[in-house]
C-alpha cells in the first residue's frame, strides 16, 4: 500500500465492546460498510482527544481518554474513499451503556463476531478487529 501522505487518512477508531463482548459497529449515511466508530484526527488534535470527539459527535458517549486501551496503529484501504488509505490508531473501551446513532452515522449496531463477518466489513474492520480482537 503506498504510503503517500496525500492518499493517506490519519484516523482515530474505538474498538467498543460491551460487557458480554459485543461489538459496536457503525455505518454511515450512504455507505455499506461497518466499521469501528471514530474519524479523522484534526490538526493539532491528538489521536485522544479526536476519538473522545468523535465517539460524543458521533454516538453520544462522553468518553474520558484515560478509559480508553491503545491497540497501536494499524494501515488499511479505506472503506468508503476509493484511491486511500487509513492509518488508524485503534483503541478500546468496554461500555455498558446506550448508544445513539448521530451525525454522519446511519446505523449503529450490537454485534457478536460470528455475526459481524454477515455484515459487509471495512478492510480495517475485517484485517484488525473482528480477526485479532
Amino acid at each position: 500500500m503506498p504510503d503517500n501522505p496525500a492518499n493517506v487518512l490519519k484516523i482515530a477508531a474505538a474498538i467498543v465492546s460491551d460487557p458480554d463482548g459485543r461489538l459496536l459497529l457503525v455505518r454511515k449515511h450512504n455507505t455499506s460498510f461497518f466499521m469501528q466508530p471514530g474519524g479523522k484526527v484534526d490538526a493539532g488534535e491528538s489521536a485522544l482527544e479526536a476519538l473522545c470527539r468523535e465517539l460524543k459527535e458521533e454516538l453520544g458517549l462522553s468518553v474520558n481518554s484515560d478509559q480508553l486501551s491503545p491497540l497501536g496503529v494499524h494501515a488499511a484501504q479505506a472503506a468508503n474513499e476509493p484511491g486511500m488509505s487509513v492509518k488508524a490508531h485503534l483503541f478500546s473501551i468496554v461500555i455498558d451503556e446506550p448508544v445513539e446513532a448521530a451525525a454522519e452515522i446511519a446505523e449503529a449496531r450490537w454485534v457478536t463476531r460470528e455475526e459481524a463477518w454477515q455484515l459487509p466489513l471495512a478492510p480495517l474492520t475485517k484485517e484488525y478487529v473482528v480477526v485479532k480482537h
